[in-house]
């Protein structure tokens, strides 16, 4: 089954085409928040080298969130639109799980972390023994400062990080630090290859989402919205 995967919910967009588990290209392009302009093209040129069409392809998969807001409603935007019109199955994953995917060769505790602002990050942590991994808890935006305390708790086991808060968490994560085991570059970014692979087993287990059914993820109010109600907070205290 040919599947077409990407991901642009961060600074890196990436495209892979597999046949089920085998990868049979995957392009990373890393040149800031473009993807608006990057990302179709990175598509149409990955089918034009297996001279496929869209309607060739038998199942579309994305990072549906957490990330950037923008990020995020490109990839689906991306996805249903090459869906549009067709029964292609269009399958949303989870980013934070997609990043652990990444990680799999590696026993221990998975932390995929993504830049939340603030001093917070969108994360979700796993636990992986001999290629098996098991979610630990639902993807969430804590502060770097709980997650320290979290993981400092945890059995203790290697701690293995990925995602665009890579740099940020390293720094930041002291109490865990001398379990924190150094991620390979190459692994510490999205990789559209990871969100085919999850996508494949939710569509093995039966999961079938249409292009009208899939939808972000953001876990919380992108800034504008969180302005609005700020504003609609002090404007109700002011008349109290």
């Amino acid at each position: 089954m040919y599947i077409l995967s990407l991901d642009s919910t961060a600074i890196a967009a990436t495209v892979a085409l597999c046949d089920d588990e085998k990868l049979l290209s995957l392009t990373t392009v890393e040149n800031g928040n473009t993807h608006s302009q990057t990302l179709l093209p990175m598509v149409e040129q990955t089918l034009a080298r297996f001279e496929l069409r869209p309607t060739d392809v038998e199942m579309y998969a994305c990072s549906a969130g957490p990330g950037s807001f923008t990020g995020v409603r490109i990839g689906a935007s991306t996805v249903k639109g090459l869906a549009f019109g067709t029964t292609i199955p269009c399958i949303g994953v989870s980013t934070l799980e997609a990043l652990a995917q990444n990680l799999i060769g590696f026993d221990g505790i998975l932390c995929p972390v993504m830049n939340a602002r603030r001093n917070q990050v969108y994360n979700a942590l796993f636990e992986c023994k001999n290629g098996v991994i098991t979610r630990l808890c639902e993807d969430r935006a804590i502060a770097l400062d709980a997650l320290d305390e979290e993981l400092a708790a945890l059995a203790d086991q290697p701690i293995y990080l990925a995602g665009d808060g890579y740099d940020l968490s390293v720094s930041q994560l002291t109490k865990c630090a001398p379990r924190i085991r150094r991620t390979p570059v190459l692994l510490r970014t999205q990789n559209a290859y990871s969100v085919a692979q999850v996508a494949l087993a939710l569509y093995e287990s039966g999961a079938r989402t249409s292009d009208s059914e899939l939808v972000p993820v953001y876990l919380r109010p992108c800034q504008a919205e969180r302005e609005r109600l700020e504003r609609l907070e002090k404007e109700q205290s002011n008349h109290v």
